[in-house]
């Protein structure tokens, strides 16, 4: 709304002059004049603000290294150890692009129009992390500012895909993550050459389609998936999700079709898919970085040994307590809080599919 509109009109000036007298009057006007300069200027500021971003975002046409498997396996520390890595634009919480749930790699249509791709990729949480700053952990206390301005980053995406005669899967998902890392203000990683966009995403690796469709977008990216002793899996996702792991026999049912899965990617996918063991991570976590880095063809630097956010060291996410930063120990015994029939059932459900799993694993 331009100035001009902000006036009263001739009526209700007389109107307001008769009740309140002339010296209010005066006061009031130049109150009101003030108020009107005032909006302009944030408005002109905020005007600025947009066409610089526009003027020199960088595009983002890396492939994607995505870290996906049954959830409580440690996706979220590995997301957090890659996280300030020179090499890598680090997505900074779990990716949520899927549709119509976050497990479902979206099926985007090209047939459609920009404004429909927006909308189905868009991460609604950016939204809550950038009003109460980043907290990973159901309870911790400890959160990060998340600078993140959503209106920049669909005005990025529809700008990014004007460039394209014939829009490909790849320019969407590119112009999406231009979008995503230009719209986030501080990002303190945003300088240097970038190979790989890493992200994490639970359960997207136990859905064939999903896969299918990651790999189609990505044919130079790779999947990395997290495998952990159910042993220590159980105990874990029965203290995170109570009422969904309370049978023992229907959790252990879950992990199994996530480990089958992992096995069906990594025989159709070969090298694209990395497997590697919790334990390894959590007791080797230096060797693990090291060799992950290697695969993928990134140096090894030290910031990838600790876990961070937007650089700066976090407390784990775990369901015990925890005070702790850094990679913690205590995950590797969490099987001492169940007793032997729970651990025997545990191991004569799980232990074919595991054995055949640790000989599939890319360890050292």
């Amino acid at each position: 709304m331009s100035c001009a509109k902000k006036t009263l009109t001739t009526s209700t000036k007389e109107i307001v002059k008769r009740v309140v007298g002339d010296r209010i009057w005066n006061e009031l006007k130049v109150r009101f004049e003030m108020r009107v300069r005032k909006n302009a200027l944030h408005r002109g500021a905020w005007d600025d603000f947009c066409r610089v971003c526009l003027k020199h975002y960088k595009p983002i046409t890396a492939p994607m290294i995505l870290v996906s498997q049954i959830q409580r396996s440690g996706g979220t520390l590995l997301s957090q150890l890659l996280d300030g890595h020179s090499e890598l634009h680090a997505h900074p919480y779990e990716l949520k692009i899927g549709h119509p749930s976050k497990y479902i790699w979206p099926d985007i249509r090209l047939d459609s129009d920009p404004e429909t791709w927006f909308e189905i990729l868009f991460e609604d949480v950016v939204i809550k992390l950038f009003r109460d700053g980043y907290q990973k952990g159901r309870k911790d206390d400890e959160s990060f500012p998340f600078i993140f301005l959503p209106y920049i980053q669909r005005r990025i995406f529809l700008d990014y895909l004007r460039r394209f005669r014939s829009v490909s899967l790849r320019d969407v998902f590119d112009g999406y993550m231009t979008s995503f890392f230009n719209a986030w203000i501080d990002n303190h990683n945003n300088v240097g050459h970038k190979k790989y966009v890493s992200a994490f995403t639970a359960g997207l690796a136990t859905n064939k389609q999903s896969v299918d469709r990651f790999f189609e977008v990505y044919p130079d990216g790779y999947m990395i998936s997290i495998i952990r002793d159910p042993k220590n899996w159980y105990p874990s996702a029965l203290r995170h999700r109570p009422d969904e792991y309370s049978d023992v026999d229907k959790g252990l049912d879950f992990w199994n079709r996530n480990a089958k899965a992992i096995l069906r990617n990594k025989e159709e996918y070969s090298d694209r898919v990395c497997i590697i063991k919790f334990e390894d991570l959590v007791g080797r976590t230096e060797d693990i970085m090291r060799f992950l880095c290697s695969y993928v063809g990134i140096g090894f630097e030290d910031i990838a040994v600790v876990p961070t956010f937007n650089k700066w060291p976090i407390r784990a996410n775990t369901s015990f307590d925890t005070k702790e930063h850094g990679v913690v120990g205590d995950t590797l015994q969490r099987y001492t809080t169940l007793g032997k029939e729970i651990l025997d059932r545990i191991e004569s459900l799980t232990n074919e599919t595991y054995g055949r799993l640790l000989e599939k694993a890319d360890v050292l």
